[in-house]
């Protein structure tokens, strides 16, 4: 029997996917103001919810975005899409597999005048939708085999007093213009972003670990997202005792790193093979850090 379409939910309503779509004038579109969060599937099953949904909830509180549903209900929702949109048959005996990534997002809603209709910003019902798209594992088997590419280009990260770090948004212009400079320095790398003191804090889509003297080392929290699989990597190194410390990086500290690491919902820990700054290219080897938190994970 063939897979049903997926579906997604949109505004208190479950819908082919292929017809959830925002208006022309949703803030979301015109403004920018998407909040989301993402977390993904083990054998089918959400992983760490609570976590991403407080985060999720943060964020919209931070960002002035109105969220309607509860926790509870918001996961009921996460789990209806999942256990429609999961492949048939995914975990039978000899099957690939294939998890799904979870995906949440909030905007303040319509802006009436965008379309020449009553009403600015916040003057219309707030929009809240939730989809799913299959993790593509061919992608992040190249990352996990080979490891990761990053440059530090000439963009900074966005000040802390301009948006809260805390806030996991869509806002991401800086981001795109970073991650095409950093491909111009170094093909196919993603950017490492520097904060206006020459700091280390993370990529656009992962947060950034050293590996030195046995610690795990992390930018400081109050600086960067705080991503739920840096707080899985901190729970399995008190698991693992392994000193996890939150202290400011600079590049000389990541020129003499035993291993450099990314975390992030999707693949969770992956090794960073070069690092390209200031015309200097650092070189990495995947290391038995890496390797003992992740067999941990798994």
């Amino acid at each position: 029997m063939p897979q049903s379409a997926p579906i997604a939910y949109l505004n208190g309503r479950f819908l082919p996917q292929s017809e959830a779509h925002l208006t022309l004038h949703d803030a979301g579109f015109v403004w920018g103001a998407t909040i989301t969060d993402l977390c993904r599937t083990f054998a089918h099953r959400p992983f760490r919810v609570p976590d991403h949904l407080r985060r999720f909830r943060q964020s919209c509180e931070l960002a002035y975005v109105p969220l309607n549903l509860s926790d509870e209900e918001l996961t009921a929702v996460a789990e209806q899409l999942v256990g429609h949109n999961a492949p048939p048959g995914a975990y039978a005996p000899g099957s690939p597999g294939g998890d799904l990534a979870v995906v949440f997002f909030a905007t303040p809603g319509p802006v009436g005048y965008y379309l020449g209709e009553p009403g600015g910003p916040g003057d219309g019902p707030p929009t809240l939708g939730v989809h799913t798209f299959p993790l593509p594992f061919a992608r992040y088997h190249r990352l996990m085999r080979d490891g990761a590419v990053l440059a530090v280009p000439a963009s900074r990260h966005v000040p802390t007093e301009c948006v809260d770090p805390r806030i996991k948004h869509r806002s991401r212009i800086s981001g795109w213009i970073a991650d095409q400079e950093a491909r111009q320095i170094e093909p196919g790398a993603s950017a490492l972003l520097l904060d206006a003191d020459g700091f280390v804090t993370e990529t656009v889509a992962a947060n950034f670990l050293l590996v030195g003297d046995g610690a795990v080392l992390s930018p400081p929290r109050d600086a960067i997202l705080n991503g739920v699989s840096l707080q899985v990597v901190e729970e399995l190194c008190s698991e693992l005792d392994i000193p996890f410390v939150e202290t400011p990086l600079t590049l000389e500290d990541c020129r003499n790193a035993e291993e450099v690491m990314l975390a992030g919902t999707s693949y969770c820990l992956a090794s960073v093979r070069l690092l390209v700054a200031q015309a200097k290219s650092f070189r990495y080897t995947p290391g038995p850090m890496r390797r003992r938190l992740l067999d941990e994970w798994s």
